[in-house]
């Protein structure tokens, strides 16, 4: 007869399981809807191009299908893929480590524009929210990497614990704020009137926002060891 904490534990699997299926499909869904909007409205992604809009468009497609998607698979990983515990703790660490890096390219890549098209760098919340949350982001992936991958006491890295882990979701909301932001700013500078174009950046910000809360869920519901 299976004890109620294996119950518990087989139904957060299933919960788990299923969240994890719709964290993908928002996320894939954003990933998609994000390149259509900047190569069919906004011209292409190119870092290296002479045109100035091109080189901002890598901007909000590394922020979102570098740093924050990947960012959100990292936690899944980590918490719902049943593995080696060193294999789920390197592999969390290789993808937050590759969102963190893209990330930077992509905050390069607006800095970039601002400099072709001289305009003011961070001067907007949508800035602040975002060099805040990707320097933020760097120390707890410093603070994982000495605790967990480096030999500490067991007393502290149980104690640590459900600090990194807080912080991790928080740090995955303030990106998704960001992003919202962002998109909010971008369609703003653009002067978009109602229409096909502002509807798609509508259901992009839609997407991101319900990628990380199913993201969230699928963490908070696994208790995979």
């Amino acid at each position: 007869m299976p004890s109620t904490q294996e119950v518990t534990y087989g139904v957060h699997r299933r919960s788990a399981s299923r969240l994890t299926i719709v964290a993908h499909m928002f996320g894939i869904l954003a990933f998609v809807l994000m390149l259509v909007w900047l190569l069919h409205y906004r011209g292409g992604i190119e870092y290296d191009s002479y045109d100035g809009y091109r080189v901002f468009n890598v901007h909000p497609f590394l922020m979102f299908c570098g740093f924050i998607f990947l960012s959100g698979e990292a936690m899944m990983v980590y918490k719902t893929v049943q593995a080696i515990h060193i294999v789920q703790k390197v592999v969390h660490m290789i993808l937050q480590l590759t969102a963190f890096v893209l990330g930077v390219v992509g905050l390069c890549a607006v800095f970039k524009f601002h400099d072709m098209a001289s305009i003011e760098n961070v001067y907007s919340l949508h800035s602040w929210f975002g060099i805040g949350t990707i320097s933020l982001f760097a120390l707890q992936w410093l603070a994982g990497l000495s605790t967990y991958m480096f030999p500490q006491t067991q007393t502290t890295r149980i104690t640590l614990l459900p600090w990194h882990v807080c912080h991790g979701r928080t740090l995955l909301y303030m990106s998704i704020a960001a992003a919202l932001t962002g998109l909010m700013e971008k369609a703003t500078f653009l002067n978009l009137r109602p229409g096909h174009e502002t509807r798609l950046i509508n259901f992009i910000g839609l997407s991101i926002l319900l990628f990380g809360i199913f993201v969230d869920l699928s963490v908070a519901l696994a208790r995979y060891v």
